[in-house]
């Protein structure tokens, strides 16, 4: 194994051999040897350990082979300590998912603060075949059948080629030790019972599974190539415009392809929908309809499907007040500024000019509300501000994301759209300000 890992390294992963490593070690028998063939190529590495303060005692003698396995190899090793269970009650997640997250986030900030290239895990391929397991028995689409990736930004798993059989051998070939997790034995989780009840059978159905679950890999992932090339083209003719309110698709596009299902499913996959009857019941709702994941929205509007994250947060529906000492501010949609000037200037989407003295302080920055009545600076009389937006066809998102400055609860500034008459400057003005967006 030693000599096909070189050849490995060399041919596939040659980033690794000028990179700055860091591996994640737990002790068990996958990572001491990835860690003791990455110091038999003399690769630059030092070691992280995650103690979660799960099996008591056993969690202590964990940490201790790893301080002393870093001994051994000359490196320098990193460890931390974790209230998973603490943790796993207050995300209310299960405590593998927790684990999972806690390790992985404090292996990015220490690859950040001590600008290591790149992360190594010792996931194998027996691993990957389980993980195709997992992800078949629990519904997945194309994506999750490709397999765990080698390389995945700055995460790069070398011994995904090898498999558990493989680095048995190594290990009793080279007399080296490790720490076995008792936890591995168990059937408590989906991949242990698949490890010891499931891989096994089929393993005895065909001895070469591992050969032919890397060839149907790969057939998998030459597929994945051509399914996102057609799926970019497909983009480049639905999406009418994309921003920082949303993203938003011609339906007439899902309609015009044969499974319009399956392509709702591959661009919407990642924004943690699941009900997919509900998302492509979309194309023949009414306008307004909406379908709601964790994380995102899907709404109809008219010909259009648009793609949001959730509305704003409680912080940003706030109202903010502006007293008149106040110059300038930071706010959700950028920075206001409030400055006295002698004359006018060109007026912009985002400059107006007003007569001080029309107003009342302090002033009210918000969201605009239904029932708000806007007096439209160069127009007589008054019109809702509900009834503005739909006549300036201004798009949904752009109306939930639409704010007005008030005085005494009159519209001094829909901003980035109009001003209000009722504020203007006249030629009896004697104080003019400049408020200015940036």
């Amino acid at each position: 194994m030693q000599s096909d890992f070189k050849i490995h390294i060399n041919n596939n992963l040659s980033i690794l051999k000028e990179g700055k490593l860091l591996i994640a070690i737990s002790g068990g028998i996958d990572s001491v040897v990835l860690a003791h063939l990455c110091s038999q190529m003399e690769l630059q590495f030092s070691l992280a350990h995650c103690n979660f303060n799960l099996r008591a005692e056993e969690s202590q003698k964990d940490e201790a082979f790893v301080v002393s396995l870093a001994e051994e190899l000359g490196v320098e090793v990193f460890i931390q300590h974790f209230d998973t269970e603490v943790y796993a009650k207050a995300h209310k997640c299960s405590i593998q998912m927790a684990a999972r997250e806690l390790r992985y986030d404090w292996f990015k900030e220490l690859a950040k603060q001590l600008k290591f290239d790149y992360i190594l895990t010792a996931h194998h391929a027996d691993d990957n075949l389980e993980t195709f397991l997992i992800n078949f028995t629990r519904g997945t689409g194309l994506n999750g059948l490709t397999g765990i990736p080698m390389v995945n930004n700055n995460i790069v798993r070398p011994l995904l080629p090898f498999s558990r059989r493989q680095i048995e051998t190594f290990v009793k070939d080279h007399k080296i030790t490790w720490r076995e997790d008792a936890s591995n034995a168990s059937r408590k989780y989906l991949r242990n019972k698949l490890r010891h009840d499931v891989v096994p059978i089929l393993k005895e159905i065909n001895p070469q599974l591992l050969d032919s679950f890397q060839n149907t890999l790969q057939h998998l992932n030459d597929t994945v190539v051509i399914v996102e090339e057609q799926l970019s083209a497909f983009k480049k003719q639905a999406i009418v415009s994309e921003d920082h309110l949303g993203t938003t698709y011609k339906i007439a596009a899902f309609k015009a392809v044969k499974n319009q299902r399956a392509y709702l499913f591959e661009i919407f996959k990642n924004y943690g929908f699941t009900e997919w009857n509900d998302v492509e019941d979309l194309l023949e709702a009414q306008s307004g309809k909406l379908v709601k994941s964790n994380s995102h929205r899907l709404i109809k509007h008219r010909d259009h499907l648009i793609l949001t994250t959730l509305y704003h947060s409680e912080q940003n529906q706030k109202s903010i007040l502006i007293h008149d000492a106040v110059r300038e501010i930071e706010t959700p949609i950028g920075k206001l500024s409030f400055n006295r000037v002698e004359a006018l200037s060109d007026v912009s989407n985002t400059t107006i000019f007003v007569d001080k003295a029309t107003l009342k302080f302090p002033l009210e920055l918000r969201l605009w509300k239904a029932g708000d009545v806007l007096h439209p600076k160069g127009m007589t009389g008054k019109k809702k501000v509900s009834k503005y937006l739909k006549d300036e066809k201004v798009s949904l998102l752009e109306k939930e994301h639409t704010w007005v400055i008030c005085s005494e609860n009159k519209i001094v500034w829909l901003i980035g759209k109009r001003a209000d008459e009722r504020f203007k400057v006249t030629k009896h003005t004697k104080n003019i300000l400049k408020v200015t967006l940036r």
